[in-house]
């Protein structure tokens, strides 16, 4: 499946101090023990010098417990050693929730991101579910860093979203569930009554919500959406009416695993801490080797090749000719970058040449997504979006782990689904 396919599946979108492991009522049996570690080699091995660094892979390596050590060092590196400056709130919050998997202080990100969030508003009363995702990871990063200065922050974020009537999202109710869930267990002393009672509301409606979109065969929403929802449904304190069948939904993904269906490491990293019994509220209580404090050996070049690679072309055009849009434009430019760089590179590069194929990125729970090119930004209401093209066929990568080849011509092109 082609990947904004996959993204536009989700776009209409613990107690502290104890493993939710102990919570989980069910586990991978033995036997097929073997799949999971295949999919966690799998993204493991898409950590190199050159690809974009992943917090979302970083914490389900250090939850999962890496195999591949030099990749965990090297990624916990990149990430210790990157900018916060452009970031959004949900690229902030799960930075800073890597570093704290990796037992690293995570320093002036904090106070950075409590900031952002003590202005932080939605754009509109009714503003879609999918815009609530990085807030609510923010919620959780912090509440993970200083409960007690997060509550005011996370009673408001509550009282929005009983506020909001857009459509029910599953990926952001799972990720408000696990925030408000870790705000919940962590209620200062005295203060209980009225901050339990909002956050219990909230969970309840939004577990009700997500358990009402268990398919028979315990998928919940769709494969890609279940990874999530399992970790919501294992350590929310609000249960839902229904029964959640956990081994049900188990033996579901492990069947979808073993008919390859996890590949790209997003979504890799979506679910494999639920396969490990883990959830994102068991970050803080990671245990970590002494080889985390060791800087790993990197190559003598930024790129996965030597030094004397040659660098590669590749012809890149924004394309945007939908009737109803104000500008309509078809631009085409060619660029020159390091060979093995990632799709993300050669649009840098491309907006660096030329101002007009600006660009900005969104964070969804696949990652970094494109989400306005020259200035014409996607839109759920009016169903839109910028679909990456080799040639004529769609890509099944994001633009952080596609590798363009020699000579290939990438075309973004304003679609409407």
């Amino acid at each position: 499946m082609a990947w904004f396919t996959l993204y536009l599946l989700h776009l209409l979108w613990a107690v502290a101090g104890t493993s939710t492991q102990a919570r989980s009522s069910c586990s991978v049996p033995a036997a097929q023990q073997p799949l999971v570690n295949g999919v966690q080699v799998l993204m493991e091995n898409s950590v190199t010098s050159s690809a974009f660094p992943n917090p979302s892979v970083l914490i389900a390596m250090n939850l999962a417990g890496a195999y591949n050590l030099e990749a965990q060092k090297l990624l916990t590196y990149k990430l210790m050693a990157s900018d916060t400056a452009g970031l959004t709130i949900g690229q902030l919050a799960l930075t800073i929730m890597a570093l704290t998997s990796s037992c690293r202080d995570p320093g002036n990100r904090v106070s950075i991101l409590q900031r952002q969030m003590e202005s932080w508003a939605p754009s509109s009363p009714d503003a879609e579910a999918s815009s609530f995702y990085g807030p609510s990871l923010a919620i959780l990063a912090l509440c993970q860093e200083n409960p007690e200065m997060t509550l005011p922050i996370a009673a408001r974020f509550a009282k929005t979203l009983l506020a909001n009537s857009s459509p029910f999202n599953m990926d952001t109710g799972a990720m408000v569930t696990l925030a408000l869930t870790c705000m919940y267990n962590k209620i200062p002393i005295g203060s209980e009554d009225g901050y339990r009672t909002l956050f219990g509301q909230v969970l309840k409606d939004i577990v009700e919500n997500i358990s009402m979109r268990i398919k028979d065969n315990g998928i919940i929403g769709d494969i890609y959406s279940t990874g999530l929802a399992m970790q919501a449904l294992s350590v929310t304190p609000e249960h839902p009416n229904n029964q959640w069948n956990c081994k049900k939904t188990m033996d579901a993904i492990l069947d979808e695993i073993n008919q390859g269906k996890f590949h790209n490491p997003m979504s890799i990293a979506q679910i494999l801490p639920s396969l490990k019994g883990k959830t994102y509220l068991d970050v803080p209580h990671v245990s970590c080797s002494p080889d985390h404090e060791v800087q790993p050996t990197l190559p003598s070049s930024p790129g996965p090749v030597p030094t004397s690679a040659s660098n590669i072309t590749v012809t890149y055009t924004i394309n945007n000719q939908l009737r109803g849009v104000e500008l309509l434009f078809n631009l085409t430019l060619t660029v020159s970058v390091k060979r093995g760089s990632v799709l993300l590179v050669v649009l840098e590069e491309a907006q660096r040449k030329n101002s007009m194929f600006r660009f900005e990125t969104t964070m969804t729970s696949w990652g970094l997504v494109i989400s306005s090119i020259n200035g014409v930004a996607e839109n759920v209401n009016h169903k839109t979006y910028w679909q990456f093209l080799s040639g004529e066929a769609p890509l099944n990568e994001g633009v952080a782990d596609y590798v363009p080849f020699n000579h290939e011509h990438i075309t973004a092109n304003f679609t409407q689904y």
